[in-house]
């Protein structure tokens, strides 16, 4: 089973290992010779060489010893690998880890503000929500429900991003890109795990997910993080066919771990029209949502 960010050494390892992977030497600016490479990527030396530093100091930093690794070569290392902010931020965690995120673990439950939970009812044409640590959807609209499934059918574990996007065939179809909506899940979940290595509920989740669905194996070991944006989405609704939306992400001030999540259309445009439609509904337009305890992978239906 993958393992969480518990163990830095190995997080930091496999991190800058599978993002070394992804680069060609073209990439950083080395010739490539056509030689036959044993494993895809750059090699250690070519990227120590692109970062400025001597092979056995980044050989070291990549077996996961990152003591007394200065902010001058940590920032060498992340632009020779073409890190984003948000991979740079997830590198920086790993080995300069601040007093905030490892004092203590990750609270058991989260608590969503009334007046943030007043604020998504009043939002009455728009469907929007509330993530929080893991994943979970702590808040939602009557709108949101009318597009994603009514929620406050299932257990309050169960509102979880995550074990929906890999558990849940319905909410499986609904995706129309699912594999896109399936790495960002899992990009938030690692990006979270690296966060908050001592959270007992988030180490259950990934060993739950893990065990469960096959598709969550493989893009939990790319090591990927991502950090929820803004962006296009295309979904699929069984009762107003396809929708062309955006989304946009508010993360709270109070609380860094819960984001609000909106979703709109082109105005005058048929997907528009389609969530007007589906906002007007309301719980009317709701259909069942949950996961599948029987299934091994969301794929087997």
């Amino acid at each position: 089973m993958p393992t969480t960010s518990g163990d830095r050494r190995e997080e930091l390892s496999e991190f800058l290992r599978t993002r070394r992977a992804q680069l060609k030497p073209a990439d950083v600016g080395l010739p490539d010779y056509g030689t036959r490479r044993r494993v895809p990527g750059l090699r250690r030396e070519e990227l120590a060489q692109v970062a400025g530093v001597s092979i056995s100091y980044y050989t070291h930093l990549e077996q996961g010893n990152a003591a007394n690794v200065s902010v001058e070569v940590l920032e060498a290392i992340a632009t020779a690998l073409r890190l984003t902010d948000t991979e740079r931020a997830y590198l920086t965690q790993l080995v300069k880890p601040t007093r905030r995120r490892t004092g203590k673990p990750a609270p058991r439950a989260q608590q969503l503000r009334p007046a943030v939970q007043q604020l998504l009812d009043a939002m009455t044409d728009v469907p929007a929500y509330v993530n929080g640590l893991r994943m979970d959807i702590l808040g939602w609209n009557k709108p949101a429900a009318a597009l994603f499934g009514n929620w406050a059918e299932l257990p309050p574990e169960e509102r979880n991003w995550g074990r929906l996007i890999f558990l849940s065939p319905a909410t499986r179809d609904l995706f129309l890109d699912w594999e896109h909506k399936a790495r960002a899940v899992t990009g938030i979940l690692r990006l979270h795990a690296g966060n908050h290595p001592g959270d007992p509920q988030l180490t259950k989740l990934v060993g739950e997910l893990s065990m469960r669905s096959e598709e969550f194996r493989r893009l939990w070991a790319a090591h990927e993080v991502q950090r929820k944006s803004h962006g296009p989405m295309r979904l699929r609704h069984p009762l107003v066919g396809e929708l062309q939306v955006a989304y946009e992400s508010f993360p709270l001030p109070d609380d860094p771990d819960q984001t609000m999540v909106t979703y709109h259309a082109e105005p005058g445009s048929k997907s528009a029209e389609a969530l007007r439609l589906l906002t007007s509904w309301g719980t009317d337009a709701t259909t069942p949502v949950g996961t599948n305890p029987k299934s091994e992978t969301a794929g087997e239906r």
